[in-house]
Order: structure tokens, then C-alpha cells, then sequence
């Protein structure tokens, strides 16, 4: 494993700010105190500049290169904010703060990417410019739309932009890493059913939405099914049904609530269309009312091919050949680096976190060991970009 000697000796000084980033978590654009901190840190380093408020919270450092002949310019970007779990581990760092916990590793996100920028600062082995991004809000809040709407690429002449996560179920000093999508778009939707409420004893005399949730929610399986090519992925989960209140009451409403999960925007469309379509008209045909509310989220995670070529380039120099998965199946899950993908080519990529709970479970923690390899891919993704 090629870690940066002096990478590996900031380790334990890195592995100090995840742990107190740790047990002090925040929420979305509410990280005022991890920025702050990150803000200080950067300016400590000897940074050319640092700018917080981009974005609403985030934090944008720039560090050049001994030289700058090259005139390239790499984005790195970390998350900050944490999730509203309460914590279950016993680990001696643990939350601080009730109802609120790092429970999808931005911890460790940000102080790897605050050491790599220590470490770049220190060196600038490198012939170009860094800019170092701390992202607010990645948790559902949209923060990296924020800062791209913020100017964030054209401020800084951003050419090509890295993200990179932590990932549970895959060793630590492993990448995992693919070409093209990589995390699906996630949409959202609110269906809104009405009927005629009355007696639970006398359904004849109401029109009962409860039903028609039923059938409306077992017709909308049939979109993934038998109306999206099989060859093509999509999921459809309705999450939260909430009707009425008591024992013997046909309610007048139904509310459900859910997500869906898609890797193009053609499917993302068909699968739109069809629901709205299946929903009031099987509300239609059961004599109720439905309304749809269909709301676009986090766009599809791609990866450029030329950038994830090179990602994993330095992924194996970093960890050696047999440690990079540049072919891992893609995830449904969602992220919000989508956004700086859609306005610059890059690569997004997984860092193993071993062994541990799952992302977004009160049990999961960062693993302090996958900090060595994660900032040496960081730096080296500079230096071996911009060579001197």
C-alpha cells in the first residue's frame, strides 16, 4: 500500500477531528460550527484563500501548486452535515447532541479531506490549482445544488470535480468505483386520495379511500413490472400510508407518501406518467379522487468515463491493483454530488469502511483506519493530475 509517509503520520491528528466532528453533529445547512472550525483549520494550513457562505455554509479553500503553468483546476469536495438518529454505539466519542448523530461517515469525510489539504498545503508538489469544498447539507437538503447555483464552478474555474464516501461491506484500503451511473436519481411523491367518509358499520353509504389505497398501491407495483424494459432498473416503495383515526370511521382521505428510484431520465419519466395515470384513474374507477404530487430530487450519480479511468489510475497506487473495484454494481441509493457532476466531468468513489453497521444505522461508525487511504487518494489525485 503506497500511503503517503506523511499522511500516515497525520493520522492520529486526523482521526482527532472525525471524533470530535463525531460528537458534535449537525443537520443540513445548520453546520455552523463544523464549518467554522473547517474555515479556521484551512486558514491555519496557509491557504491561498478561503471563503466561507458558499452555498449558505459550505466552505471553498483554494491551494496552488509550486508551479501553475498547467492552468488546471480540480475540485474536491467532502460533506459535512450529519442525520437526525439517535446514536446507538458505545464508542467513547459518542454523539453529544440528543436525536442527532454521524451516522453516514461526513465525519470522516471531512477531516480526510482536511487532512489531505494540510498535506497540500504543506507540499504543493503539484502544477495547477486545488480547490478544496466542504458541502453543507447533503442529507435531503440538496447543499451541492446550493453551491453549484452559488457559483461554485465559475468562481473557482472548477475543470473537473471528485467526490468520494465511505461504504460498509467493502475492506478498508479498498476502492470501489463504475463507470457511468453509479447512484440512482430519487424522486419523491405524495398521493392524495379522496373519498366520502362515514360509519364503518354501513360502507355502502361511503366511498371508501382506504380501498382505493389499497389497489392504487398494489397497481403501482405493475409499473416496474409491466411497463419498465426489464433490462432497465426502477424501484417504486410507498413508505408511509396515513388514513383516519379511529375503530369505526371510513375516513374521507388517504395520504401516502414514498420514493422512487430510476438510472435514466427516459425511465424517470415513464415511470411519472404512469403513476399519476394509474392513481386517478383506479381512484376513478372505485369513486374517489387522486391527486399526485410528483417531486423530482437528486439526480443521477454519473461518472465520466475518462475521469473514473483516471480515479482508478490513482485508486491502485494508492492501495495496489487488487483493491480497486472499477466495475462495483450501482447503488439506488442517492447523493447530491450529482449536481456538481451534471455541471463538470468527474468521478465519484468509494472508500471500504470494513466491517460495520450500515450507512444511516444508529449502530454504523466510521472506521478511523480507512483514513490513511482516503487522504492519500486525495492528494495523490492532485499530484498525479497536475504534475510538476
Amino acid at each position: 500500500m503506497a500511503i503517503i509517509n506523511r499522511i500516515a503520520d497525520l493520522h492520529d491528528e486526523i482521526t482527532g477531528w472525525r471524533r470530535d466532528f463525531h460528537e458534535n453533529p449537525e443537520l443540513l445547512y445548520d453546520v455552523h460550527r463544523t464549518a467554522g472550525i473547517v474555515e479556521k483549520k484551512l486558514k491555519e494550513f496557509g491557504c491561498d484563500e478561503v471563503v466561507p457562505g458558499i452555498g449558505q455554509t459550505g466552505v471553498v479553500a483554494v491551494i496552488k501548486g509550486r508551479k501553475n503553468g498547467s492552468g488546471k483546476v480540480i475540485g474536491l469536495r467532502a460533506d459535512m452535515d450529519a442525520l437526525p438518529i439517535e446514536e446507538a454505539t458505545n464508542a467513547p466519542y459518542k454523539s453529544k447532541i440528543p436525536g442527532k448523530m454521524h451516522a453516514c461517515g461526513h465525519d470522516g469525510h471531512t477531516a480526510m479531506l482536511l487532512g489531505a489539504a494540510k498535506y497540500l498545503a504543506e507540499t504543493r508538489n503539484f502544477d495547477g490549482t486545488a480547490i478544496i469544498i466542504f458541502q453543507p447539507a447533503e442529507e435531503g437538503g440538496g447543499g451541492g445544488d446550493a453551491m453549484v447555483k452559488d457559483g461554485l464552478m465559475e468562481r473557482w474555474g472548477i475543470q473537473e470535480v471528485y467526490g468520494m464516501h465511505n461504504m460498509p461491506g467493502i475492506p478498508v484500503g479498498h476502492f470501489a468505483v463504475r463507470k457511468g451511473p453509479s447512484m440512482a436519481a430519487a424522486d419523491r411523491f405524495i398521493i392524495d386520495i379522496e373519498g366520502k367518509g362515514g360509519h364503518g358499520a354501513m360502507p355502502h353509504l361511503c366511498v371508501d379511500p382506504v380501498q382505493a389505497g389499497f389497489a392504487i398501491g398494489l397497481a403501482m407495483q405493475t409499473v416496474v413490472s409491466r411497463n419498465v424494459d426489464p433490462i432497465e432498473s426502477a424501484v417504486i416503495s410507498i413508505t408511509s400510508v396515513k388514513a383516519g383515526e379511529a375503530f369505526n370511521v371510513i375516513p374521507q382521505t388517504l395520504r401516502m407518501l414514498g420514493t422512487v428510484r430510476t438510472f435514466k431520465p427516459e425511465v424517470q419519466d415513464l415511470v411519472e406518467a404512469r403513476m399519476k395515470e394509474l392513481a386517478e384513474n383506479v381512484a376513478k374507477g372505485m369513486g374517489c379522487t387522486a391527486k399526485v404530487d410528483y417531486q423530482r430530487g437528486y439526480p443521477v450519480t454519473f461518472n465520466h468515463a475518462d475521469q473514473t479511468d483516471f480515479a482508478v489510475k490513482v485508486a491502485k497506487a494508492v492501495v495496489g491493483d487488487d483493491k480497486v473495484d472499477a466495475e462495483t454494481p450501482p447503488l439506488m441509493g442517492a447523493e447530491d454530488f450529482s449536481y456538481m457532476l451534471n455541471q463538470r466531468p468527474g468521478c465519484y468513489i468509494f472508500v471500504g469502511n470494513g466491517d460495520t453497521a450500515a450507512c444511516h444505522h444508529p449502530a454504523y461508525d466510521f472506521d478511523d483506519s480507512a483514513i490513511p487511504a482516503g487522504t492519500s487518494y486525495w492528494a495523490k489525485l492532485v499530484e498525479t493530475a497536475m504534475p510538476t
